[in-house]
């Protein structure tokens, strides 16, 4: 049986030979390792049975190196949430993203709920299996369920953008302001939603999408914007 002591404190594996990367590359290279073991250790153990030292061992590096990065599992989760929701480690907010500054380009009201709901599908399909993990977790983690209402307000903020950029173009429905529209938006489109439907429902990650395309624009656009 493997000593725990030395695994826990071997030293990281050497990088194959190849162009020499500064420092700084190094430390990044060596984040990404430990984020994509500890992305595939959390969602096939859980949060709770997932240990330190097995993403260590995934990702070649001496645990040290993982809390010298992160600190503790906590922290490590929340990064490995980061880089899903974005799909990178670039430091590139979400909402500055290419895809994003194609919405904001268009005109057309109900092509701009078609391309949000592309970038949210490519979003929720990185992030459900870790929302699972942290939904597992909350019960008995106060601090992962303060991150879990972070994460929500933040969608929520995120839903606010799509409701200001059809307001923008005069396309909310009469009665409707920029707050409802937000919130109804959220409802429908965030990643709980789309749990629901393809884990309890059974449906595809098409007919997410068709659908809730069709529910926000009977529901947030004017009849002039819900035409084709």
């Amino acid at each position: 049986m493997t000593d725990p002591v030395n695994r826990a404190t071997k030293p990281d594996r050497p990088a194959q030979p190849g162009p020499r990367l500064s420092r700084a590359e190094q430390a990044r290279a060596t984040r990404r390792r430990i984020i994509a073991a500890a992305a595939e250790q959390f969602v096939a153990r859980g949060y709770g049975a997932t240990l330190l030292e097995q993403v260590a061992e995934q990702a070649g590096v001496a645990v040290q190196t993982v809390y010298f990065h992160f600190g503790n599992k906590r922290t490590l989760l929340k990064h490995v949430m980061d880089v899903a929701a974005v799909g990178d480690d670039e430091p590139v907010p979400l909402l500055e993203r290419p895809w994003f500054k194609q919405i904001q380009e268009e005109t057309e009201p109900r092509r701009i709920i078609h391309r949000w709901l592309d970038g949210s599908r490519q979003i929720v399909h990185r992030v459900a299996p870790l929302m699972r993990v942290m939904r597992g977790a909350i019960g008995t983690d106060p601090e992962l369920a303060a991150q879990w209402a972070t994460n929500q307000q933040q969608t929520r903020t995120a839903f606010g953008v799509l409701a200001q950029l059809l307001a923008a173009r005069d396309a909310l429905r009469p009665g409707l302001d920029v707050d409802q529209a937000r919130d109804i938006a959220f409802t429908v489109g965030n990643v709980e939603t789309y749990l629901q439907f393809t884990d309890v429902c059974g449906w595809t990650a098409d007919q997410w999408q068709e659908r809730t395309a069709a529910i926000l624009t009977a529901c947030l656009l004017t009849e002039d914007g819900r035409r084709p």
